[in-house]
């Protein structure tokens, strides 16, 4: 999600993010200006699948979807954490959206809009990234604090401020990989097709 930063080469964090996320199985849900950096560079198309992971590319040729899904302008962002909560109602994966493999990202944000809709994504329970340029309030080890320790304590989710594309990766693939361990579905295994009250136990 988010805009481009003119800090930043433009949607050089968002296309390698991408490109990192979906080599390594992660499908990925983009608006605003992420989406359109996305789109810029193909990504989606179904035929991206090609690019992507075994796991991913098997699941986005048979339905023919990308790997890379748009959904809407930067004010939808909301959607996405519908879409989470849908995750966790409708196809009982954990109770709660601070249960789901799941982060929100703005590779390269630069305006308080932004900032806004990040602190809403984190309070909703998802690890939230602002990438890019560095926090805007580092020189406070108390604000620091509240939005990530503190949040994480009282809402599953939190904020953090992370500059370079691969160590916003690398946070976010421990996140997910922490998350995926804790619900048991971090290992392959055989496809079993469960009622809800099997995907509950």
């Amino acid at each position: 999600m988010g805009c481009n930063n003119p800090r930043v080469t433009q949607d050089e964090n968002i296309v390698n993010l991408i490109r990192s996320f979906i080599e390594n199985d992660v499908l990925v849900v983009v608006t605003g200006c992420a989406a359109g950096g996305a789109g810029k560079h193909g990504f989606l198309t179904p035929e991206m699948f090609q690019k992507a992971g075994p796991g991913l590319s098997e699941v986005a040729e048979a339905t023919g979807m990308p790997p890379v899904l748009h959904l809407g302008s930067c004010v939808d962002n909301s959607r996405i954490l519908t879409v989470l909560a849908e995750i966790v109602e409708t196809g009982g994966l954990g109770d709660d959206i601070d249960q789901i493999p799941a982060v929100g990202i703005a590779p390269e944000y630069y305006c308080e809009k932004a900032l806004e809709i990040g602190t809403y994504v984190a309070a909703s329970g998802t690890l939230t990234i602002m990438g890019g340029v560095s926090s805007p309030v580092s020189a406070s080890s108390v604000v620091s604090r509240l939005h990530t320790d503190d949040w994480e304590r009282k809402f599953g989710g939190r904020l953090e401020f992370i500059e370079h594309w691969q160590d916003i990766f690398a946070r976010s693939m421990e996140w997910i990989g922490q998350k995926r361990q804790a619900l048991g579905i971090h290992e392959a295994r055989e496809r079993v097709l469960y009622d809800m009250a099997d995907r509950r136990g």
